[in-house]
C-alpha cells in the first residue's frame, strides 16, 4: 500500500501539494505514481519564473517502464525546481515526499488547494 501523508494534498494526476509556511506551495509525485512507474532515469522540470495554467504541463519524468507527464495541480508561477533530481532522478523513488520534490509554486489563489483531494479521498481515488 502506498505511503500517503496525511498533511499534503492531493490531485487524481498523482501529483502532491504541500503548503509551506511563506504562501508558497510545494509539488511533487505521489508514491503511488512512482510505484506505478517503476525506476526514475530522468526529470525534466519547469523554468523558474514559469506561469502555468491549472492542469498544465510543468514537466515529464521517464522511467524504465515509461514516460509521463507531470502536471502544475494549481495556476500559479514556478518559484524554484528542485535541481538536485536532474543528477539524481531516484530521489523521486526513494523520496517522494521529502527530498524528491519536483517544484514549488506561488499560487495564483491561495483558495485553489480548498477543492483538492485530501489523504482519505486520494487513498479511496487509487483504492489504497
Amino acid at each position: 500500500m502506498s505511503n500517503i501523508p496525511a498533511e499534503l494534498k492531493y490531485v487524481d494526476s498523482h501529483e502532491w501539494l504541500r503548503l509551506e509556511a511563506d504562501g508558497s506551495v510545494t509539488v511533487g509525485i505521489t508514491a503511488h505514481a512512482q510505484e506505478l512507474l517503476g525506476d526514475i532515469v530522468f526529470v525534466e522540470l519547469p523554468k523558474v519564473g514559469a506561469v502555468l495554467a491549472k492542469e498544465e504541463q510543468a514537466g515529464v519524468v521517464e522511467s524504465v517502464k515509461a514516460a509521463s507527464d507531470v502536471y502544475c495541480p494549481i495556476a500559479g508561477e514556478v518559484l524554484e525546481v528542485n535541481a538536485e533530481l536532474e543528477g539524481a532522478p531516484d530521489l523521486a523513488n526513494n523520496e517522494p515526499y521529502g527530498d524528491g520534490w519536483f517544484f514549488k509554486i506561488k499560487p495564483a489563489n491561495a483558495a485553489d488547494l480548498d477543492g483538492l483531494m485530501d489523504a482519505a479521498a486520494y487513498a479511496k481515488e487509487i483504492g489504497a
